[in-house]
């Protein structure tokens, strides 16, 4: 439990650290706008809802949202992009003064300022209204002014901060980032300490060399395939192709062809092709966020990637986050970033730096309406943290709280600095006993993984408690955020170990147990398996000690099912139970020394 909060103290340390810390933000701003109506009849003329417009709310979107979450965090943002001499632009303005963005916008009086007007009933969005065309280009004027803003914005950031500024790319292919500002970017790269990423469109940025990237699922796999496709001596970089409706990060349908309502089945190797005729028309255009009639569409299956005509499609069943975690190597490769994180909404995200090795974090489900900008929200937070040099499984971890926290009502998520430390400052497990039953577990495990926590789990009976067990418990926790551990009940041991099993009974067993600092939760479970708490818990690493490999585990095709690791640690050799009961035995069957006098 101690070890909790000083993990607590860390992390909030971190929050502190990057307090003013200059980003510039560049990209694709737009204005969002809410309408929540009321409807209590339909129409006459059509089996259509009548709606009475109750309240109107807008908020910054896209770039203009990331930079909204970095000043609500506390850093020091600043915004450059191309926003129309418009009313939305007006609204837009007004929302980046209320957050404290130092508003570096460039007014184009010829290009309108992208807006999506949502109307929602019932907390449920009925329709959403895209208004402003990205196909609008910059003119040359436009592109110089924008030039000029960044140049200015950079140096004022520097003076300001008195250190070289963090930089956040949004590229969602709106048309604020033509390729001379590209290139401009990727010239004055080495101006700036940190860069993230958040592209629509991975192989348009190789060479910016960034220090992190955050791509959705499709997003990577789209580069993923183009990589795979592409003729061998060829560079990676595709043109946004001409008419391509991209409105932010891409979506993608799992088991379906985007724009058919048609099931996936496998073809030739396990492929996965779409069943029918394709409804997108004559145009050939998917759905928003997918690639236009230029350009390939992607086709990915769990065994490989493969360029069709078909869209972008995923098997049914795939397992995201594994496939995802698999080819972190490559999507560092082939974007140059030290960090990659892949994004997948309601299962979370994985993430890998130059090291390797994998992390994974957990979200909890809402109302699409609820997570509109979270991945601005998680963006802010992990980029503000890697610019305060936090390790990053800390910068993961509070990247994934940030966007958490944001979505539990309906508008576009925005974290602030004070709901991040006060999720921090009151964790799931204060003022309560280590010792839980099973329904309890589950209402607290569900606490932690809303505040963004990692769950690691472990199971055994710990009949008698030795240097072994302490040293691999303390692995085991430095592997997430808090450690839960299963003990076997003493009719579960009896069944395990022999009649003559436990030597200690549970309760002095589970005493030892949370009493260890290491050790946050203690649960005791009446099963030979524990199969049914990892049901409930669904840990994100599942730990067993031993020498031999997790494929060995019996609980493994669980864990991983459910979207958890599996490790294996080692024990201290000549430390385990068994050993130490013997001993006792005997030496009590050893004649007794008599000393003489």
């Amino acid at each position: 439990m101690a070890g909790a909060a000083a993990e607590q103290r860390r992390l909030a340390a971190v929050v502190e650290s990057w307090l003013g810390r200059p980003v510039l933000v560049i990209g694709d701003a737009m204005l969002d706008e809410w309408r929540f109506a009321e409807s209590d009849r339909l129409c006459r003329e059509a089996p259509a809802p009548v709606l009475t417009l109750r309240r109107r709310i807008s908020a910054a979107g896209g770039a203009a949202n990331t930079a909204v979450n970095i000043a609500a965090l506390g850093g020091r943002a600043a915004l450059v992009a191309p926003v129309g001499a418009d009313v939305a632009g007006d609204e837009l303005h007004d929302c980046l003064d209320r957050a404290g963005v130092w508003d570096r916008t460039v007014s184009h009086p010829s290009r309108p300022t992208p807006v999506k007007r949502r109307m929602l009933a019932g907390n449920q969005i009925l329709l959403r209204e895209d208004s402003g065309d990205p196909d609008d280009p910059l003119d040359d004027e436009g592109v110089d002014r924008l030039l000029t803003a960044l140049d200015c914005a950079t140096e004022e950031l520097r003076a300001a901060g008195g250190e070289a500024p963090t930089l956040v790319v949004c590229d969602y292919a709106l048309g604020a980032l033509p390729a001379p500002v590209r290139a401009w970017l990727v010239a004055n790269r080495e101006r700036f300490a940190t860069v993230a990423l958040d592209a629509h469109d991975l192989a348009d940025w190789r060479g910016l060399a960034p220090t992190v990237v955050t791509p959705s699922f499709a997003e990577a796999t789209r580069l993923l395939a183009r990589a795979a496709a592409r003729p061998a001596g060829n560079e990676l970089h595709l043109d946004h192709p001409d008419g391509d409706p991209s409105d932010g990060p891409s979506e993608l349908t799992v088991g379906v062809a985007p724009g058919d309502g048609s099931p996936a089945r496998p073809g030739a190797n396990g492929r996965t092709t779409p069943l029918g005729p394709t409804s997108l028309g004559p145009t050939g255009l998917g759905p928003t966020g997918e690639p236009g009639p230029g350009e390939d569409r992607i086709a990915m299956t769990g065994d490989g990637l493969s360029v069709t005509g078909t869209g972008l499609t995923v098997s049914a069943g795939v397992d995201r986050a594994g496939l995802a975690e698999s080819r972190l190597a490559e999507l560092r490769e082939h974007t140059g970033a030290d960090v990659v994180a892949v994004t997948l909404d309601t299962e979370g995200a994985v993430v890998a730096g130059p090291d390797g090795a994998p992390s994974r974090s957990h979200s909890t489900p809402v109302p699409a309406s609820h997570a509109v900008g979270a991945g601005d929200a998680y963006l802010a937070a992990m980029t503000l943290a890697l610019a305060a040099d936090a390790p990053l499984p800390t910068a993961a971890q509070l990247a994934q709280l940030a966007a958490t926290i944001t979505v539990s009502d309906t508008g576009t998520c925005v974290c602030r600095r004070e709901d991040l430390l006060a999720a921090l400052d009151s964790p799931a497990d204060q003022g309560r006993s280590p010792v839980v039953d099973a329904d309890a577990l589950a209402a607290i495990i569900g606490e932690h993984r809303r505040a963004g926590r990692s769950v690691v789990f472990t199971n055994g009976c710990f009949d008698v408690l030795h240097r072994g067990h302490v040293r691999y418990l303390e692995q085991a926790r430095t592997l997430g955020d808090l450690l839960v551990v299963a003990v076997n009940s003493d009719g579960s041991v009896r069944r395990l170990k022999g009649a003559d099993r436990p030597v200690n009974p549970v309760e002095d067993r589970v005493a030892l147990l949370s009493a260890l600092s290491c050790v946050d939760h203690v649960v005791v479970f009446e099963e030979d398996s524990p199969a049914r708490l990892i049901e409930a818990v669904r840990p994100d690493v599942y730990v067993k000690g031993g020498d031999y490999p997790p494929e060995m585990v019996p609980e493994a095709p669980l864990v991983r099912r459910l979207g958890g690791q599996v490790r294996t640690l080692g024990y201290v050799p000549d430390r385990s139970t068994s050993a130490i009961i013997d001993r006792i035995r005997a030496h009590g069957t050893e004649s007794p020394v008599v000393e003489q006098a």
